[in-house]
């Protein structure tokens, strides 16, 4: 009768800190195959293989973080994690939800994608870091590869102003990568692109941007522009500046107002554009969406109203 064979299960152990471990692993640590299909049995199993030729070694839902190192594990040494799920590891907070995770390959590797590992082959693997134990694509690459996947412009939108808001990429980087990658996916982060590069840092400033483009008996419009005091001391920074009259628009959202201190930072700061002669123009992101029309009477109104008063504004 042969031996039953003496595996170091503290060396198993050892070799699979995040509970994760290869089969190719487990084979060269002295785990038979039997051993490795009687614990992975579908029935009283207590181990079991998440994705092909990998082995969890307890039952259970994978973590986010085993889900990350799973990816890796099974895509190689040369892997990088991408898409929303770098942008995460990144500190982004406006991703969307989703299952998958996005690794690039390097194009001469062969892995096919699986459950959620997401394996992408390319001739430009990015630049990584280490985040969080988990090794990820730069972030403007991470932005792009996950935001091409998105099919809504929204999102798209508020993944890629938040980053830029936040001063985590700049929109020059953007808009060098997404010339030299893929034009697959690209026609919705092409448009939020020129977006950012024209001053729009919210999709409800997208939504009032489209909104202006479209009437054309309408002045031109600067995005979040900074207006200086006589003296050049900072006087605000405002959503819109309409070219030639000194007529300003504000998107005010709930959120953003939602406590008594911003609400009365935001009345004071509307004081002082108006004594510096600017008509202010309020608007809500909901009513920018639900209502079109009324808000184009309302630029309207205070467009005409501004050119009959013929006044300038006060600062610069």
């Amino acid at each position: 009768m042969p031996r039953r064979a003496r595996v170091d299960w503290n060396a198993v152990g050892a070799a699979a800190p995040d509970g994760l471990i290869l089969v190719r692993d487990l084979r060269a640590l002295g785990v038979p195959s039997s051993t490795i299909v009687f614990r992975c049995r579908k029935v009283g199993g207590v181990w079991w293989r998440p994705l092909l030729g990998l082995v969890a070694l307890a039952r259970g839902v994978l973590t986010v973080h085993q889900r990350l190192v799973a990816a890796l594990l099974v895509a190689g040494d040369d892997a990088v994690v991408t898409g929303l799920a770098a942008c995460r590891l990144h500190g982004l907070e406006r991703v969307p939800e989703h299952d998958e995770v996005h690794v690039l390959i390097p194009h001469r590797n062969r892995h096919r994608s699986e459950g959620f590992l997401v394996a992408e082959r390319t001739k430009r693997m990015p630049t990584s870091r280490i985040l969080d134990g988990i090794r990820c694509a730069a972030l403007h690459r991470a932005l792009l590869d996950g935001a091409r996947r998105l099919s809504r412009i929204d999102d798209v939108r508020a993944l890629l102003c938040e980053a830029v808001q936040r001063h985590k990429v700049t929109v020059a980087a953007l808009r060098a990568e997404i010339e030299a990658g893929s034009c697959r996916g690209a026609a919705l982060v092409r448009i939020v692109i020129a977006e950012l590069e024209d001053g729009i840092l919210s999709a409800a400033e997208a939504w009032l941007r489209e909104l202006v483009l479209g009437m054309d008996d309408f002045p031109a419009v600067r995005w979040n522009v900074e207006l200086e005091r006589p003296d050049g001391s900072p006087l605000a920074t405002v959503d819109g500046l309409v070219d030639g009259v000194p007529l300003v628009i504000e998107l005010h959202s709930f959120a953003h107002h939602a406590d008594l201190e911003t609400y009365d930072a935001t009345m004071r700061r509307h004081g002082e554009l108006a004594a510096a002669g600017y008509l202010v123009v309020p608007l809500t992101p909901k009513e920018v969406r639900d209502d079109p029309a009324g808000v184009r009477r309302k630029l309207r109104a205070a467009l005409e109203e501004l050119r009959a008063r013929q006044v300038s504004p006060s600062a610069a």
